[in-house]
């Protein structure tokens, strides 16, 4: 079981340099949340099949810390191989994921970072196990949402931050308010608009053969953007047929 403070043990120990020097509250905050999601990612390490390394790939990765303490609390036991693919764009933050890896206890998972944009197809490998992105922040979410089922992942663990204009479902759903006379009202329509983004990123999910859930992964309290979209491939034609119908008359309303 991967506790609070064995995250804040593991954060300190591969991110803070100078002796006496503590985590950042910050990065307090993020322990919490890693908490949650670390959970998530072990049952599918724990249920994944010895017959090859499982492939792990941690977007937009900042300091990557949800790939490296899945590789530090979930392999060190395992004899199969794992495999973490970072990656970042901010090539500070992607030099930070190279010297954080080194610091890994486990010696049977392989590191690789790439400095690039999520956008980018070369960045992503071929199908893997499980594609992970904590905090995707405005339209961060369906860019690496978009790359993952081009690179046709097993599984999915999506965390959404922030929704911003950028976001493209939003100009839709703004366009969906002022047509059923909603309020202008900030708050009453902005919980409009985050319902019609998060109904539409769930149905092109759906529609592009993964079984999706919309779960929370830690309390409201800890974090207002606590919703995990936990999706594994099926491709279950008849599933995929209604969600894509259902996406239709999501977007005609």
């Amino acid at each position: 079981m991967v506790t609070l403070s064995a995250v804040q043990e593991a954060l300190h120990r591969l991110y803070i340099e100078a002796p006496g020097a503590a985590l950042r509250q910050e990065d307090r905050k993020k322990a919490a949340e890693l908490v949650g999601l670390l959970a998530e990612i072990g049952v599918l390490v724990k249920g994944a099949k010895s017959d090859r390394p499982m492939h792990i790939v941690d977007a937009a990765a900042g300091k990557a810390y949800v790939g490296l303490l899945a590789a530090e609390f979930f392999w060190a036991s395992r004899r199969e191989r794992g495999h973490i693919t970072m990656i970042e764009r901010d090539p500070a933050r992607a030099a930070a994921c190279r010297e954080a890896a080194t610091k890994i206890t486990t010696e049977n998972v392989a590191f690789t970072v790439v400095n690039s944009d999520v956008a980018d197809p070369a960045a992503w490998p071929e199908a893997p196990d499980l594609v992970v992105a904590l905090h995707a922040c405005g339209p961060a979410f369906d860019v690496i949402a978009d790359r993952a089922l081009a690179s046709r992942a097993r599984h999915l663990l999506l965390v959404p931050c922030c929704t911003s204009v950028r976001v493209p479902a939003v100009a839709t759903a703004t366009r969906q308010a002022e047509r059923i006379g909603l309020p202008r009202h900030a708050e009453v329509r902005r919980r409009f608009i985050q319902a019609m983004v998060d109904a539409e990123r769930t149905l092109l999910l759906e529609a592009a053969g993964y079984e999706t859930h919309v779960v929370p992964f830690v309390a409201p309290t800890q974090t207002p953007h606590n919703l995990l979209w936990r999706a594994r491939r099926v491709s279950e034609p008849v599933r995929m047929a209604e969600a894509a119908q259902r996406l239709r008359r999501l977007r005609d309303i």
